[in-house]
């Protein structure tokens, strides 16, 4: 498998991204070629400073950089030999078959919309995130690609996300919850509550509407909404978690007694950091794209970026885009069907 990596995107490329690249090449199989696609002479200076260099790394050569400012009409018309553009071709012409960047993220959904186009039976991509509860992980969909969605578009991000869950979290039976400001089938507007009739007609685990104080209590595997609701509860969530962080350093640094059961409780505190740590999920997938996509956080580190790319490998050999495109069209025979009956 070949993976295409945006090594300029983010806010510490290409350090961050190099270092990911060469951990994630040690650490898995299967991987044949790992493209670093970005400015020649900055990543060769990058590789210097690691010594022996895994033979799956390969550079790529890109002149121009998508800067996170950018419009992504730049990058898309004026950047036509960006890092970002460079690394979807790659993938559009075969050469790897998922790509990776923590760069510009309208940029990155922009060019592989444009230039990979969507899986049949998707209308628009939808970026699926991974946030962690007490009980088990959920994915929220969208988590920022589409402000504005309709209700055939939200039941595809149900499929796209009940298929993810299923393949890359092990999630046998996802249960699908739709985000609203109310657990009953009359609250929410127009477009949640035609979506909610549909849902409820399909053969899908569908659980009904997830209010915002449900979503870390477990109540569904899947949470499906449009990019705008999503991303206000993304920025929000990690928001809130960076917040109780340093609250708790804080109450634990006031007085000695503090900081003596601060250092009992080490491992505890240890272990929830490390469950809530974006870090350990990598990337966020952008599904629905004739390829596969991957989009990092602007502050990704090292080992973000190493999960992010086993994200992208686990989806490849999984198939996930096959089974979305397989499940869309069963779920669109079925409709056709019930429209004849009727």
């Amino acid at each position: 498998m070949e993976i295409a990596i945006d090594a300029m995107g983010g806010d510490f490329a290409p350090h961050n991204i190099v270092e990911g690249a060469i951990d994630a090449a040690r650490k898995f199989r299967g991987i044949k070629r790992l493209y670093l696609v970005g400015l020649q002479d900055t990543i060769e200076r990058e590789l210097q400073k690691y010594g022996d260099i895994p033979p799956q790394i390969e550079i790529y050569h890109a002149t121009e950089v998508v800067e996170m400012d950018d419009p992504p009409v730049v990058a898309i018309r004026r950047k036509k030999d960006s890092s970002i553009i460079k690394a979807v071709e790659l993938v559009k012409t075969g050469k790897a078959q998922a790509l990776f960047s923590a760069g510009n993220t309208g940029a990155a959904v922009a060019a592989t919309t444009l230039r990979l186009r969507t899986l049949q039976g998707v209308e628009r991509p939808a970026i699926a995130t991974v946030i962690p509860t007490p009980k088990r992980p959920f994915i929220l969909i969208d988590a920022g690609a589409n402000p504005d969605c309709s209700p055939a578009l939200l039941v595809q991000f149900a499929v796209m996300g009940d298929v993810y869950s299923r393949e890359i979290l092990g999630v046998k039976n996802p249960s699908i919850g739709l985000l609203s400001i109310g657990g009953e089938e009359v609250k929410g507007n127009e477009t949640t509550k035609e979506t909610f009739r549909i849902l409820e007609s399909l053969p899908l685990n569908f659980c009904g509407n997830i209010e915002g104080s449900g979503l870390f209590e477990g109540q569904a595997d899947v949470v499906v909404c449009d990019g705008f609701s999503g991303n206000v509860v993304l920025k929000t969530s990690e928001s809130v978690a960076k917040a109780m962080g340093k609250w708790l350093s804080q109450e634990f640094t006031k007085n000695i007694f503090r900081t003596f059961g601060a250092l009992l409780l080490k491992t505890a505190l240890k272990n929830i950091k490390t469950k809530s740590n974006p870090d350990t999920y990598g990337g966020a997938p952008l599904l629905g794209v004739n390829g596969f996509c991957v989009i990092g956080h602007g502050s990704s580190s090292a080992e973000a970026v190493t999960n992010a790319i086993r994200v992208a490998h686990e989806s490849v050999s999984h198939k996930v885009n096959h089974l979305i495109e397989e499940q869309l069209s069963g779920l669109q025979g079925l409709e056709k069907k019930e429209n004849e009956k009727r």
